[in-house]
């Protein structure tokens, strides 16, 4: 594979930073009208997808380039980077709407009801990405290793439903906390973090994968890193 044709590290960051630079006054005035809930945490909860992604970026591009990530940090330690970042993504979640707890007032009929639709789905999408895709395939196995490249496309679980289950149906977990714990803080952070992740794939991943599969099969190599 010819790395000089490979994405450049800019590629794509154009609209990452032209996103953030819409959706971060967007959050802070959504903020504003919540009357300012738990800043501290609050900013952190919107912090941690931006320092992950922004990561992920870095790495995938720097390996694409000229394989610095392998050298510098191994696959191994971006994987524990990778999966610390996502996990601070669920527990700053949590914490930000177990603060905030009652803000949105709705009756527990409503937060059952609307915690449930959204659970089975994320849930099942968790476990065909653990099942079917595979953890290191998901966090980009296949930037730092051409034989994930060679891999058959997953068309098992989430997979016979979507391209993409990730970022379709894993992230309504993260709508189900907000609503499990009637938080209009965490209901705004999650609206942010849903967003931004698809700016992540547009501005990041899909340049990638058309890249690393051709833009015929692209669609159909990864189905969602996160």
């Amino acid at each position: 594979m010819n790395v000089i044709n490979s994405p450049k590290v800019s590629t794509g960051q154009l609209l990452h930073l032209g996103s953030l630079v819409v959706l971060f006054p967007l959050v802070w005035y959504g903020w504003k009208v919540l009357e300012r809930p738990f800043p501290v945490v609050f900013w952190i909860t919107i912090g941690i997808p931006i320092a992950h992604q922004v990561y992920v970026w870095l790495a995938w591009r720097l390996e694409l380039r000229s394989g610095a990530t392998g050298r510098v940090i191994g696959f191994k330690r971006y994987l524990i980077l990778f999966f610390l970042l996502f996990a601070g993504r669920f527990i700053l979640l949590i914490t930000l709407a177990w603060l905030d707890r009652g803000s949105l007032g709705l009756s527990i009929l409503y937060q059952t009801i609307l915690t449930a639709i959204l659970t089975l789905p994320g849930i099942y999408a968790m476990y065909s990405v653990v099942r079917y895709f595979g953890l290191k395939r998901a966090a980009g196995a296949d930037h730092f290793d051409p034989q994930y490249r060679e891999m058959p496309l997953v068309n098992n679980g989430i997979f016979r439903f979507t391209k993409n289950g990730m970022y379709v149906y894993a992230f309504l977990l993260h709508w189900a906390i907000a609503f499990a714990f009637d938080s209009s803080a965490a209901l705004l952070a999650t609206g942010f973090s849903h967003i931004y992740i698809w700016v992540h794939y547009y501005a990041t991943e899909k340049p990638d994968m058309d890249f690393l599969y051709g833009s015929g099969k692209a669609e159909n190599a990864q189905g969602g890193t996160y």
